[in-house]
């Protein structure tokens, strides 16, 4: 009979109508593929309890996880080597139904079913956030919000870098990651038109740095509102180190509950992919509501690219169920649109794509550099999670499957004086 490594890669290629193109390492310590390719590395059989029982992205996920499976080589390379076999091979792709009337496909599925072991299916990781439908509560939002921020600012500070930005950063050839995101968030000042004295909601604040750059650079008052206990402790620590506790307050609140308006300019970094389809347009109404005539939005914003049926969308199972919960994405066009209804004449689209990837690649590059720390600060299984999905993400930016964009947008007063002048670009010089 053959090594598990040969029967595992012979059943993977008939499932997908194609050569594998990465090497696999079994538990018996056999292998097969092309030689030197990045090796998925399949530590015990439960791994592949794992994905018998959850087919598809989550089974992975869920082996990835609990660290049962592997990457032994290059992560990025073995990443595109899947995304361009596996998820990314279009209409002419066999699906499992089609593969499963393949009599050789059955005949291996039974191999495999006996080289598995006893049929138990192994209990999820403990990182793993039970999934539910999107209801997007203050309760729900909170909740989602925790998982995710709540992982400890320690663990953020390493990845993150001094900067404490988790957002996609503004790059130039040569400069650092802490000069990137100062100048993102300079470029977010200049497209808000802050002047001394205004007002500034920043949305979604996370560890403060737009609040305190705002403050410091622009002389504005700021209030920045988060859902993370952890972020607001964090970012009132360092606006008290900053002198800044008379210009800065950071609040523990839900969007849904700021009444206390009319804001001159609203920075929204990085906060409504965890808004939600159903709500968006309530968000938009709010944050309209909430500016003063001729006031202006920030909407930095990640999107994903239209289906020709978006009824048929579908969260990414790995991060619905790790990583954001909740978290939805919508095409750009959708998010003018909703952006409009609500009132809001918008002025200026850019996309920064490029820039996220970049930005991603840095934060991956932060995390295996100090990762004993990293599991030390979290879990074995957290800090694997995170290592996915910033490399996966920083694939799906460079690739066009995903985008990121900052849209300015106006609270147009009725006489049409939208107080931007006639060439708006010179905030980009």
């Amino acid at each position: 009979m053959a090594d598990a490594a040969s029967r595992l890669r012979s059943l993977a290629e008939r499932m997908l109508g194609a050569p594998l193109p990465l090497r696999i390492r079994a538990w018996d310590g056999s292998q097969a593929g092309p030689p030197g390719a990045p090796a998925l590395v399949i530590r015990n059989r439960r791994a592949l309890r794992r994905m018998l029982f959850k087919p598809g992205e989550l089974g992975l996920a869920r082996a990835w996880v609990a660290g049962d499976l592997d990457v032994e080589g290059d992560l990025y390379t073995a990443l595109e080597a899947m995304a361009g076999s596996v998820w990314e091979r279009g209409e002419d792709a066999r699906t499992l139904t089609q593969a499963l009337r393949d009599p050789e496909v059955r005949a291996a599925g039974r191999e495999l079913l006996r080289l598995v072991g006893p049929p138990i299916p192994p209990a999820p990781p403990r990182e793993e956030v039970r999934r539910r439908r999107h209801l997007h509560t203050r309760r729900s939002d909170s909740r989602a919000i925790s998982h995710h921020y709540d992982v400890g600012n320690d663990f953020y500070e390493l990845v993150l870098g001094p900067s404490m930005v988790y957002s996609c950063a503004y790059w130039e050839d040569g400069g650092s990651l802490e000069s990137a995101q100062r100048d993102k968030l300079e470029l977010v000042s200049r497209k808000l038109g802050l002047t001394p004295g205004q007002r500034l909601l920043d949305v979604g604040c996370g560890w403060g740095s737009m609040a305190i750059h705002a403050a410091r650079e622009h002389g504005v008052s700021v209030v920045g509102i988060t859902l993370s206990q952890e972020q607001a402790a964090f970012a009132r620590k360092r606006v008290a180190d900053e002198g800044l506790t008379d210009r800065v307050e950071i609040r523990v609140q839900d969007y849904r509950d700021v009444v206390d308006g009319p804001y001159d300019a609203i920075s929204s970094i990085g906060m409504a992919e965890h808004v939600g389809a159903e709500r968006y347009l309530e968000y938009a109404r709010d944050l309209y509501g909430l500016l003063r005539p001729g006031g202006r939005l920030l909407n930095h914003q990640i999107a994903r690219r239209p289906q020709r049926d978006e009824s048929a969308y579908e969260v990414d199972p790995f991060i619905d169920a790790y990583v954001f919960p909740d978290g939805e994405l919508a095409p750009i066009g959708t998010t003018v649109t909703q952006l409009e209804r609500a009132g809001f004449e918008v002025r200026d689209v850019e996309s920064l794509r490029e820039h996220y990837a970049r930005t991603l690649r840095r934060w991956v590059t932060n995390l295996e550099d100090d990762w004993g720390r990293a599991v030390r600060l979290t879990s074995p299984g957290r800090a694997r999670v995170w290592r996915l999905y910033m490399a996966a993400s920083a694939l799906a930016f460079e690739r066009n499957r995903i985008g990121v964009n900052q849209v300015l947008a106006i609270r147009t007063p009725d006489p049409g004086t939208s107080g931007l002048p006639l060439r708006t670009r010179t905030w980009n010089t």
